[in-house]
């Protein structure tokens, strides 16, 4: 999997990593031509660059409408983006969260909301595009628009329900060395991830000059929260992991 920083803006990436948040109440309001095809040029290089079949659905409210399925928990949902990959691809779950998570911070950047969807959609639903399930599978959408600056008593309220306390920095990680800034900074960038109900369970070791991240694996979504993490890591400590679970960090 190539990865270059270039693809998203250095200089302001601590602040879309600070400033992201989940947002599950949006204004109802589509998204304009110009922020469609940059989101539209920016999946498509995504794309060609991970083999993943990422798909941005300017209409797929439907797919959101079944309290069955959402259980209530999104409103005005406009546009979504539709992270699918081949099911024989080993490393599908990974790539769709640090590829997905890619998309959301250049989201971020542009001034718009998202949130990571995995379970409480439709993913039958036809509006989400013309997938074969026999030989792709949608793992997870990214509902993408516009919202109020300030959550919603709705969102505080949902907020409370699914998240739970946020770890300190050093429950992230355990080092047999004094650690340096550009570590601490990219455990800070990990701290701030986005992961299946906040349940944020990727750990970072640092024993003899090595360092490595790992998550338990046991849960469906855990190695999305395992590649949007080190998307987070990387961006922040200038360097780059090897594919996998408990996947090795080189240093620039």
């Amino acid at each position: 999997m190539e990865r270059e920083e270039k693809d998203l803006e250095i200089m302001n990436i601590f602040e879309a990593i600070d400033k992201r948040t989940s947002r599950r109440v949006y204004l109802g309001l589509e998204l304009n031509d110009d922020q469609i095809q940059f989101l539209e040029k920016e999946i498509e290089l995504i794309n060609e660059k991970s083999g993943l079949t990422f798909l941005i659905i300017r209409n797929a409210s439907t797919a959101f409408n079944s309290l069955i399925k959402t259980y209530g928990l999104f409103k005005n949902v406009k546009s979504v983006i539709v992270l699918s990959g081949n099911k024989k691809d080993n490393n599908l779950y990974e790539k769709i969260g640090y590829y997905g998570e890619m998309v959301v911070l250049k989201a971020t950047q542009m001034g718009l909301a998202t949130c990571w969807v995995g379970g409480t959609f439709d993913k039958n639903d036809k509006i989400l595009g013309n997938i074969n399930h026999d030989e792709k599978e949608i793992v997870c959408v990214i509902t993408i628009g516009l919202a109020q600056d300030k959550k919603s008593f709705r969102e505080e309220s949902i907020k409370k329900i699914v998240r739970g306390k946020s770890q300190k920095v050093e429950d992230f990680y355990e080092a047999d060395c004094e650690v340096l800034n550009w570590f601490t900074k990219g455990i800070e960038a990990v701290q701030k991830a986005p992961s299946a109900m906040n349940s944020q369970r990727v750990k970072i070791k640092y024993n003899d000059g090595i360092i490595k991240i790992f998550i338990p694996n046991d849960r469906k979504f855990d190695m999305v929260d395992l590649g949007i993490a080190k998307l987070h890591f990387e961006l922040l400590a200038r360097g780059k992991f090897d594919l996998g679970n408990n996947a090795i960090f080189h240093k620039k």
